[in-house]
């Protein structure tokens, strides 16, 4: 068997041939701010001694408010201002409540001996 050979034409360059063009995807490297929600909550529900705890939530919610508009300026600036309250209500919180329980336990420990 013989193989046939046959001429190949070149083809040269295609007309009409746009110009090569790339995209650049810049993508912004958001810094995650937190906005201290759960801590507030906790403190809100259960440390709740002068409403520092509110106080932390309602300034944790305006941050949430202010990171979904896109201002991390001012979401910062309001995380801030509710962590400080949350470390203020944390502390101010289990101060008072063992301050009390050794009180309790004080009146109970006198009455049991003058009985």
């Amino acid at each position: 068997m013989i193989k046939e050979e046959q001429p190949v034409a070149e083809l040269g360059t295609p007309y009409n041939v746009p110009p090569m063009t790339s995209t650049v995807i810049t993508i912004q490297n958001e810094t995650p701010v937190p906005d201290h929600i759960i801590w507030s909550l906790f403190n809100t529900m259960y440390l709740n001694w002068c409403c520092l705890g509110f106080l932390a939530f309602a300034y944790s919610v305006k941050s949430r408010d202010r990171k979904m508009a896109g201002d991390l300026t001012g979401a910062q600036s309001y995380a801030s201002t509710a962590k400080c309250l949350n470390i203020g209500a944390l502390v101010f919180g289990l101060l008072l409540t063992i301050t009390c329980i050794i009180i309790i336990a004080t009146r109970s420990v006198i009455r049991f001996q003058i009985a």
